[in-house]
């Protein structure tokens, strides 16, 4: 050969090499590709020259060995007779997929039949206005000594070891595909995951191994990979040998030769089925967070810190009114956001930018939608992700119109500060105003003043005409009020008839005195409801701070002692705060606590005073009146403790207590011989609205063993009136019908009408001491007790005249049919023990 080709030869790396390599150790192609010693060189046992159709052109031997066993003819195509079929293909085959391909090894045949290991190595050599010429070499490799043996068969050790580890044992399954697709060789892992053996998914075995519904996809990606030529990534489920199916990756690439044409395909498949789970998690995670925000109505602002991008959602856009094409920009949303509220969204904005947002932050702002300028209250919530070296990465925010909320929030707010029937301020929000309004006067030596307003017999129109009747009295009176009042004043419904005001501008008592008389006059002008007419009177009660009182509880207490003195001397007029009501506030708590003294130590103790006859002077019966013993005073009158008897929770337990006592002393009577008749006790309208009266008396009578008959309960006119009307009226008759006799006492001065006496189960009519008194003086009221006689008498009412105190009365009265009289005259009220001797 010339010695072109010598260096040819050279630089393509022939030299000799010490390395004695034992092909045929070699179990099959695989183990020596891997082989690390596939690239080691042996000495040359024929060089050749040969052309691109794969005929030798030129040829020199090498060897005496290779003269010695094969004495073909190697030109041309007489070097196939000395190789395998399948030799020949993988020549064709690497020559194809490069021009300087990997060595390839061969079965070279000699003469003897023998076949002998060899490698050949091939080179493409073109030059200018040459035709490109292939360079190789033949290496007879079958010749070692056992020492290189040894040297092998370790190296093959190693060898197998290292395929071992790079395809048996990876998690992946390599495999290889012919240019038309048809699969030729798997790894053995395939096995192991499918059952399926290696031969039976050659060619397109492996697709049966499928899920049915991946095959359609994975064949048409499959097939667009074949003629573009490009990678493959596909995946699909793989059924197991277990009959399940997982998730698998099937990668490749193409091998191609110096023309373009793909030689052959070389892939793995992966398993990806823990990728796959956690994808579908991922998925689905997401799916309900979008759900979440979606169904939660939130909108979503994705800043990334570190290229300043910003993503708005649809909620958010939908939130704001504004189109899907408006771009995310800072300068947009500040110039929806209130002005008031700019600059918080400013900072935050200017925080974000300069990489110092907070973890989570809140905040709520004020937006004007961009599409009808609506005002909406919109609340934002933030979180930062950073990263390790602590600058901020990311920023979401998530967005939420709270506008029904803050209104009703607003709602709930004012409710919790107003009087719903007339839209005042109510006791905690006038008095939390009273609070601030004495501060601000203390500090700046200011003053105000201060008007308690309670509406007359509110009650008793509630009662004879109804609670709507009543209310619309209360509206009526609250816009007449609001109308009257100062502009500087803050007013307030207090409670269910009483109201407040509080005025910078009645600071002192003559102003507050002119203010109170318009309002007097103004509210005096008549209501109208459903038609009829109602009537309205106030009292009022005033104050004035720094000189009534110099904090908010002293001086509400002293417009409250004034408002209360102003109902207590007749209603419908103003009292100013004076130092005396101080101490008839202090005189009444005295009383009450008195009572309750008297109560707990069992101090009450009932007086007796006789009811007479008039004719005879014989006693008919007695009306226990209450005292109580002191223990250092002796006997007290009851209205010593009067203002307990307002108190309706004292006034049911001083009954109570009086019944007791008088049940008892009438059995004693009965016991030792003695009719005392009739014995009443005095009943007001406390006792039968707190329990059931007539079966708390008819129980008590029965179980001290005492007969109705001797047992009178009187009542005064007012009773009748009020929402308790027919729970009194129950009571009385169920006395009555079990033997007590009822009693109308003080008859004539109240508010009862005639009605009363035919509707109620009266038995006795009780003429009052004030008509009794002037009788002898006054024609009137000698008229007026003939007239409740000729009434008693014709109605069978026994008739009783009260305060009969001298002997012209007695005349008078006899005169005029009333027989039976109670008073000094005939007897003053005496405890039992006394009233007994009397008696006897």
């Amino acid at each position: 050969m010339d010695r072109f080709a010598d260096r040819r030869f050279v630089e393509f790396g022939v030299e000799p090499s010490q390395h004695k390599l034992d092909w045929g150790m070699f179990h099959n192609r695989n183990e020596l590709l891997f082989s690390p010693i596939f690239h080691q060189v042996s000495p040359p046992t024929i060089r050749w020259i040969a052309d691109q159709r794969g005929r030798i052109l030129s040829r020199e031997i090498m060897s005496d060995l290779f003269a010695r066993d094969f004495s073909c003819d190697m030109t041309g195509h007489g070097w196939r007779a000395v190789l395998d079929r399948r030799d020949w293909k993988a020549l064709a085959d690497a020559a194809q997929s490069s021009a300087r391909p990997d060595p390839v090894p061969v079965r070279m045949r000699a003469l003897s039949g023998e076949k002998r290991w060899g490698i050949v190595r091939m080179v493409l050599v073109a030059e200018s206005d040459e035709a490109p010429l292939w360079y190789g070499t033949i290496e007879d490799i079958d010749d070692r000594h056992d020492r290189d043996r040894k040297a092998l068969a370790d190296a093959l050790a190693e060898s197998r070891q290292h395929y071992r580890w790079s395809v048996e044992l990876s998690p992946q399954v390599p495999w290889t595909a012919a240019p038309d697709g048809a699969i030729e060789e798997v790894g053995p892992r395939w096995l192991e995951l499918t059952g399926m053996p290696p031969e039976q998914a050659r060619g397109r075995g492996w697709i049966s191994s499928l899920h049915p519904d991946d095959v359609d996809r994975t064949l048409v990606a499959w097939a667009e990979k074949l003629v573009s030529g490009d990678p493959v990534d596909v995946d699909y489920r793989l059924r197991l040998s277990d009959g399940g199916y997982r998730w698998m990756r099937a990668r490749a690439s193409a091998r191609k030769d110096a023309q373009g044409r793909i030689v052959r395909w070389y892939g793995t498949l992966e398993d990806i089925h823990a990728q796959k789970i956690a994808q579908r998690e991922l998925a689905e995670s997401e799916e309900r967070f979008r759900l979440a925000v979606q169904s939660a109505r939130l909108g979503i602002w994705d800043c990334d810190a570190r290229i300043g991008t910003r993503t708005w959602s649809r909620e958010f856009r939908q939130m704001l009114g504004l189109s899907a094409t408006e771009p995310a920009t800072s300068e947009l949303a500040l110039g929806l956001v209130h002005p008031e509220d700019r600059s918080q969204l400013a900072d935050m904005l200017d925080a974000v930018a300069q990489g110092e947002m907070p973890p989570h932050f809140e905040a709520t702002l004020r937006v004007y939608r961009a599409d009808n300028g609506a005002l909406r209250w919109i609340k934002s919530a933030g979180w930062t992700s950073f990263c390790e070296a602590g600058r901020p990465l990311r920023v979401i925010v998530t967005f939420q119109d709270v506008t029904e909320e803050r209104n009703s929030e607003d709602r709930i707010r004012w409710a919790a500060t107003h009087d719903p029937m007339t839209g005042m301020p109510n006791r905690a929000l006038w008095q939390e105003t009273l609070e601030e309004m004495t501060g601000q006067a203390r500090r700046n030596g200011g003053s105000f003043g201060l008007v308690l307003v309670d509406i007359d017999e509110l009650k008793r129109t509630n009662d004879m005409l109804g609670h709507d009747a009543g209310d619309a009295l209360l509206c009526g009176f609250a816009q007449r009020f609001a109308a009257s009042a100062p502009a500087d004043a803050m007013i307030g419904r207090l409670g269910g008839d009483e109201f407040g005001m509080i005025a910078p501008s009645l600071a002192n008592s003559a102003a507050l005195t002119a203010w109170s008389a318009e309002l007097l006059g103004g509210v005096r002008g008549p209501y109208v409801h459903n038609g009829r007419s109602l009537d309205c009177s106030v009292s009022i009660g005033g104050a004035v701070f720094g000189e009534h009182g110099d904090d908010a509880t002293e001086l509400l207490k002293a417009a409250d002692l004034a408002l209360y003195a102003s109902k207590s001397a007749g209603r419908g007029r103003l009292t100013l705060f004076h130092s005396p009501l101080r101490a008839e506030a202090q005189q009444r708590s005295s009383m009450i606590h008195m009572a309750r003294q008297a109560i707990a130590d069992d101090l009450v103790v009932p007086y007796y005073q006789p009811k007479v006859d008039l004719k005879t002077g014989r006693i008919l019966g007695y009306e226990a009146l209450l005292r109580w013993q002191h223990p250092r005073t002796g006997v007290h009158a009851p209205d010593t403790i009067a203002a307990a008897f307002d108190n309706a929770e004292i006034a049911v337990e001083l009954t109570e207590k009086m019944l007791a006592h008088v049940v008892r002393d009438v059995r004693r009577w009965l016991r030792a011989g003695y009719d005392p008749g009739r014995v009443a006790i005095n009943a007001s309208a406390a006792d039968f609205m707190q329990h059931d009266f007539a079966g708390y008396v008819l129980a008590h009578l029965a179980r001290c063993g005492v007969p109705p008959q001797h047992f009178e309960v009187e009542v005064t006119e007012t009773v009748f009136l009020g929402r308790g009307a027919e729970q009194v009226e129950q009571a009385l008759h169920r006395l009555s019908a079990a033997g007590v006799q009822i009693a109308l006492d003080d008859f004539g001065t109240g508010y009862a009408s005639l009605s009363h006496l035919k509707q109620y189960p009266v038995d006795i009519l009780k003429i009052d001491r004030s008509f009794v008194r002037n009788i002898e003086q006054d024609a009137g009221d000698a008229v007026i007790v003939d007239a409740i006689g000729k009434l008693g008498g014709s109605l069978g009412m026994e008739v009783v005249a009260e305060g009969v105190e001298a002997a012209g009365q007695v005349e008078l009265l006899l005169a005029r049919g009333c027989t039976i009289g109670q008073g000094y005259l005939l007897g003053r009220p005496q405890p039992w023990a006394m009233a007994k001797s009397q008696a006897a």
